[in-house]
């Protein structure tokens, strides 16, 4: 997920945000939210996550709302820079015996991170105990969190791909039933929509970002080609399996999606929500965490999953997941704590679908009002469709491979590039690190 954009907000109760690194954590370059001291007994627990902006603050009111209603623990929390500098300092501190005692971290990321030992498995059992089980969980987003048959992530999330929509253009271009925009019937359809959406709005039909954007390009491109049925797979050691005819078709339609009759061919994420917010555009095409934004801006919209356009229903999607990183001597009464803290966040995380994301803990999800919370109702069914990197120690959110994917693809949207040999060295390049090893 692209980091949000930091905005000024409240005070964090309980805790002081420290803008930089905090003193004694100077090495890591660390932010925390610093604690005196455990009170009354509590036990301390030190959290990490790579949470900014609103998302930092949605958390950090979760987790004073868990420090006031559970005496037992006190949290503290330490936000780190998001993407790689977050994902190595966590890897440095599991590995060098400096572990937070819990952590978030994207579940596509979780290949990297579990074979090296540096994450300890969940405890069903003890999950169970704070009334948090399998079964509160989509399938797909539970599957993310498992390795080699054990748990070792635990979802507060699914944040999707997702097509919004600005409801008067769609109004003007014919577009709605009731409510809400129609489905598409098939790929060219949803042409004939977008061009329909540029007629109404007088500006574009649809805004999508991808310039020096490799994350971008990568959602919608894997989105379309899992429509189509394609597979990937990448077996270490061996060599990537990529289909060349859903890939090369999922380049061809976004070609046509970024052609200058339907809107602007050669935009960045920044220029087309600027073109989006500022009512120029009929559609928009990025992940839920820009809801807030695009809500603030007062703009009439709704959202839906990518459209189902080739046959296969299939979106994009990573999620924040709870890990336990590797403990050398683990402390059982403050483990314990930890399965107490996760358990009340999971609980208490309808607030967190102000964020955009779908939460996890379906509990949240089936509640009647999360029903009157719109759009992201009209998107929660998502869940059931969404698919996640493939897995590999190199792919995830905040890695290096969606930028590999940028520097070999980009050329296709931005100059018309062949498709196929496009594919074909981003398969190279592929193969180049599937035969290297893990290097954490």
């Amino acid at each position: 997920m692209a980091p949000p954009i930091p905005r000024e907000g409240p005070m964090l109760g309980r805790r002081t945000l420290l803008l930089g690194a905090a003193a004694g954590l100077a090495a890591l370059g660390l932010a925390s939210c610093a604690s005196p001291g455990a009170a009354n007994g509590a036990i301390p627990l030190k959290f990490w996550h790579l949470l900014s902006g609103g998302d930092g603050r949605t958390m950090a009111e979760l987790v004073a709302r868990a420090n006031a209603a559970n005496p037992s623990f006190d949290v503290t929390q330490t936000v780190l820079t998001w993407g790689p500098p977050y994902y190595t300092k966590l890897a440095m501190a599991s590995a060098g015996g400096r572990a937070p005692d819990l952590a978030v971290m994207h579940a596509a990321r979780l290949p990297g991170y579990a074979p090296g030992g540096l994450l300890d498995p969940w405890d069903l059992d003890l999950l169970a105990e704070f009334g948090v089980r399998r079964e509160d969980f989509g399938d797909r987003v539970w599957e993310s969190g498992l390795y080699d048959g054990d748990v070792y992530s635990i979802a507060l999330d699914s944040h999707p791909f997702i097509l919004f929509y600005n409801t008067d253009h769609a109004a003007a271009a014919g577009l709605m039933e009731g409510e809400r925009m129609r489905q598409p019937r098939d790929a060219d359809d949803f042409l004939d929509m977008v061009t329909a959406m540029k007629e109404a709005s007088g500006g574009s039909g649809l805004s999508y970002g991808y310039v020096n954007d490799g994350a971008q390009m990568w959602r919608l491109w894997y989105t379309l080609y899992l429509q189509q049925g394609g597979v990937m797979e990448l077996p270490i050691g061996g060599k990537a399996r990529i289909d060349d005819g859903p890939a090369v078709e999922a380049f061809r339609f976004m070609q046509e999606l970024v052609d200058e009759s339907r809107g602007v061919p050669n935009a960045d994420i920044q220029t087309a929500l600027a073109e989006f917010i500022s009512g120029d555009s009929g559609m928009l095409l990025s992940g839920v965490w820009e809801l807030p934004s695009l809500q603030a801006a007062g703009i009439p919209i709704d959202a839906m999953p990518i459209p189902n356009l080739y046959g296969t229903p299939a979106a994009y999607a990573d999620s924040h997941a709870f890990v336990l990183p590797h403990q050398n001597d683990v402390d059982e009464d403050a483990r314990r704590e930890v399965y107490r803290f996760v358990a009340a966040i999971l609980k208490d995380s309808f607030d967190w679908a102000g964020a955009g994301h779908v939460p996890a803990y379906l509990p949240v999800t089936e509640d009647p009002a999360y029903a009157d919370l719109i759009p992201q109702a009209h998107y929660a069914e998502v869940s059931d469709i969404i698919n996640y990197d493939p897995p590999a120690w190199f792919t995830g959110s905040g890695s290096d491979f969606q930028s590999l994917f940028a520097e070999n693809l980009q050329p296709v949207l931005l100059a018309g590039a062949d498709p196929q040999a496009g594919i074909d060295r981003f398969r190279s390049a592929v193969d180049e690190l599937l035969s290297k090893p893990n290097p954490v």
